[in-house]
């Protein structure tokens, strides 16, 4: 069954009268309701596509958190053959809310490095909803230096609310996990293209999105707080998310405007979580064509490029 969010209502209802009377016609074929069934069909479409077209930063940031919305397992499950998870920071331990690991894209040997939030409850504890600790950045620099050695692009597909921010988190040098992965972002000497296919949320995305090119799905969202923490920080009142979501500028349309990402990839009518298929297939294609882009290059030129690219953001929105 598909789950509606709370701006859905009317797109439910017309979704809900459609399934009644797709069932009452298999329950007696004798009935004649196909053109009642278009003229519902067809508004339920225009309802949808009206919706999408015009959703506040709020509603996207929901749209961004949908819990269908496909994750970094359905991506790497669709587009990468012959992937390898490879585990462990080589100093603590496992964590599963970063997944890294070595396949083909394309026919071409890379490193894909994401946040994975999990489908159910029993999945999403174990990755704890994609929000990684210390170990899970150190994980992503290994890989990272390991693919600068044998020159292979990597790959980062970013989606979490933010890095986590438990005691043990923090006693194991979450901060400074967080900037050496960073680190290692702008000092590959191969191409890194980072996409954020849900939410971007804090240091703990930027971990893995100081890339080349970064790449926004139409819906998502990226922000150096959650809409919720900005609200309960400025406005002592959590409440106001719907506010701090519109002001923070956390859009894609809105970061491509200051320059903080490259490319928006547009998303099926409905969001990415009605055909998620379409969804990904297009991601892949925006991956493959920006490291076409960066064919050749050598490391010092992707170093500068990303150089340049960071010093230069947000200097649109001031001009």
């Amino acid at each position: 069954m598909h789950v509606f969010l709370d701006f859905e209502t009317q797109i439910a209802d017309l979704e809900g009268k459609i399934e009644e009377l797709r069932q009452v016609a298999a329950q007696d074929p004798a009935m004649n309701i196909g053109e009642e069934l278009g003229k519902l069909e067809t508004k339920a479409a225009a309802q949808l596509r009206d919706t999408y077209a015009k959703l506040t930063p709020w509603q996207k940031t929901q749209v961004a958190r949908h819990p269908v919305r496909p994750h970094f397992t359905d991506y790497v499950g669709q587009l990468v053959e012959d992937f390898t998870p490879l585990a462990g920071d080589r100093s603590f331990g496992e964590d599963k809310a970063i997944i890294a690991g070595l396949g083909r894209f394309e026919g071409r040997s890379i490193a894909v490095i994401g946040h994975e939030k999990g489908a159910d409850t029993q999945s999403r504890l174990e990755h704890n909803f994609g929000m990684a600790r210390p170990e899970g950045y150190r994980k992503a620099a290994r890989i990272m230096a390991l693919a600068d050695r044998f020159c292979l692009p990597v790959v980062a597909l970013v989606d979490t609310t933010g890095a986590y921010p438990g005691r043990g988190a923090e006693e194991r040098g979450q901060a400074e996990a967080i900037a050496r992965s960073t680190e290692m972002c702008l000092s590959l000497g191969v191409p890194l293209v980072s996409v954020i296919i849900g939410e971007g949320g804090s240091g703990g995305a930027v971990a893995l999105a100081a890339a080349n090119r970064v790449l926004m799905l139409e819906h998502s969202v990226y922000s150096v707080i959650s809409p919720e923490g900005c609200a309960s920080i400025l406005w002592r009142d959590s409440e106001r998310a719907k506010d701090a979501a519109a002001a923070m500028k956390i859009t894609a349309q809105d970061l491509l405007g200051l320059k903080v990402i490259d490319q928006i990839i547009p998303e099926p009518v409905g969001g990415a979580h009605r055909d998620p298929a379409r969804a990904i297939a297009d991601t892949g294609a925006a991956i493959h064509q920006a490291l076409q882009e960066m064919e050749g290059w050598t490391g010092q030129a992707l170093r500068q490029d990303r150089r340049v690219k960071f010093l230069e953001i947000g200097r649109a929105g001031l001009v």
